[in-house]
């Protein structure tokens, strides 16, 4: 394996987190959706409070806990540990709609690692994985390191918040811009805590997000998929 220069990232990685990604992301709101049309979130300022708290106080302490958790355990060969920590996130999941988001996202990203031939992602055609469990797979395989592959998780997370509320509030392109530029301290905050917290400290508490995601399912009028 080629050495990385100090602070470079591997293209996979990239790759990976690209929006191109055929996962199906741009189609959900993970309850943003409802948010603006409740008018909690209405502009930049926000955003930003409904996007970077959700992803530090909510998905640090449990997503990408529990994705550092299965890279852990892919990387010692404990396929068991790695499922176990697959089925508690499954359990978090605060509304049947982000549960049917995420296993959706897991199932598409698996069938794209099959159809490339990654044969660890063959070793899980009977599971439905969630999406951090699929994304997990594909970065042990292309030897992303687990603190990139971490970061990368939450960028891609955050992005994705960005992109629909760009549609949805909605945002100008320039202050999407200046959202994905203040995420770098987000993001880093969140990995340290989501690499250090213990296992009885993991656990999800947005009740907000778990409503509006809830109430979206039935909400008149959707760009989002429910």
């Amino acid at each position: 394996m080629c050495e990385r220069a100090p602070g470079s990232l591997p293209i996979q990685l990239l790759r990976l987190v690209s929006p191109s990604q055929p996962v199906g992301a741009f189609s959900y709101s993970r309850g943003l959706e409802w948010a603006v049309h409740d008018g909690i979130v209405r502009d930049e300022a926000t955003a930003s409070t409904w996007i970077f708290g959700l992803i530090e106080h909510s998905y640090a302490v449990c997503d990408a806990a529990l994705f550092w958790r299965m890279m852990q355990a892919l990387d010692a060969g404990d396929r068991a540990a790695f499922l176990k920590a697959d089925a508690w996130l499954s359990a978090a999941r605060e509304s049947r709609e982000i549960e049917l988001e995420d296993k959706q996202m897991g199932e598409s990203l698996l069938r794209v690692l099959q159809d490339l031939d990654v044969s660890s992602a063959r070793s899980f055609e009977d599971r439905r994985l969630s999406y951090p469990a699929a994304f997990a797979v594909a970065a042990a395989h292309w030897n992303i390191a687990t603190s990139d592959a971490l970061r990368g998780l939450l960028w891609s997370a955050i992005e994705g918040q960005v992109s629909a509320a760009i549609r949805l509030v909605p945002l100008g392109h320039t202050a999407g811009q200046r959202l994905l530029i203040a995420a770098e301290d987000v993001i880093e905050r969140s990995a340290v805590r989501a690499e250090s917290i213990g296992d009885d400290e993991i656990g999800n508490a947005a009740p907000v997000m778990a409503m509006a995601s809830a109430w979206h399912e039935t909400q008149y009028s959707r760009l989002f998929r429910s």
